[in-house]
């Protein structure tokens, strides 16, 4: 089946009266992280050198997780004529790099980065599922709808590999949590609050990993509804091997949920 393409979306539909700012501001932020899916793709065929079907898995998702960079960025222009994406883009390189001169996982093992790979499409697929659901504005809703199915689908793509490695590899569960719960751990690294600084600074001014990293989070945490939360913590459960809908997710779900609204709210009332 053929992918959409940024044609495909109703540009003419955007209406200016409805961009909320800080929205405008995790979709410029968001626009860096995605088109940067041409470097993770260098990382992960290093990875996985030697299994062609898997490297050419790669190259179709890196090509969709850039197009949803370039549809962000476009709709970003939209609401910001001023916004110069390729300087924001050449700004967040600078400050954020990946290891591409890797060839083994710096999970450890080729399941444990399928499994980390996993936790990141669960994280994008619910968060661009969230901005949909928040987004007044017509045209911000249909791209993030878009991105959302397609986070989904890479999320079964990277699952059913883990499942062929995890065959070979004997991984046990102890090891499938360590890798997923180490992924989850690194969401407060450097590079969500370089792309936030990279997309949203004024020109020329330092990046304070503290600040940057807590205007980030009181904007995304706030858009996180229960069902975004119990859907995400599903996927995350069965990429670690447990139950996606039993008790320990009953449990899990309304506490994450819980420190979401928390965390948003204490950072918004201290001006993050």
């Amino acid at each position: 089946m053929a992918h959409w393409t940024l044609d495909d979306i109703d540009w003419s539909a955007f209406d200016a009266s409805k961009v909320c700012p800080d929205l405008l501001q995790v979709a410029k932020a968001a626009a860096l992280v995605e088109r940067n899916g041409s470097d993770y793709a260098v990382y992960l065929r290093n990875v996985f050198a030697g299994d062609a079907a898997f490297c050419a898995a790669v190259e179709a998702w890196a090509r969709e997780e850039v197009l949803h960079g370039e549809a962000l960025a476009r709709w970003a222009r939209l609401a910001d004529p001023a916004w110069d994406f390729e300087a924001a883009s050449a700004r967040f390189s600078a400050a954020y790099a990946l290891p591409l001169d890797a060839t083994a996982s710096v999970r450890g093992s080729r399941t444990g980065e399928l499994i980390a790979r996993c936790i990141v499409e669960t994280g994008t697929s619910s968060y661009y599922g969230a901005i949909a659901d928040a987004a007044r504005e017509p045209v911000l809703a249909q791209v993030c709808r878009r991105i959302t199915a397609d986070e989904f689908r890479h999320y079964k793509l990277f699952l059913d590999h883990m499942r062929r490695y995890l065959e070979a590899e004997r991984i046990g569960r102890v090891g499938r949590l360590r890798a997923g719960l180490g992924r989850v751990l690194e969401a407060g690294d450097d590079e969500l609050a370089c792309a936030f600084h990279a997309a949203n600074a004024p020109p020329g001014e330092p990046y304070d990993r503290r600040r940057w990293s807590r205007a980030y989070a009181r904007r995304a945490y706030a858009l996180y509804g229960a069902r975004h939360v119990e859907r995400g913590l599903a996927m995350a459960l069965k990429a670690i091997g447990l139950s996606p809908t039993g008790r320990l997710h009953g449990l899990l779900a309304p506490l994450a949920l819980r420190f979401l609204g928390w965390r948003a709210r204490s950072l918004a009332r201290a001006g993050a």
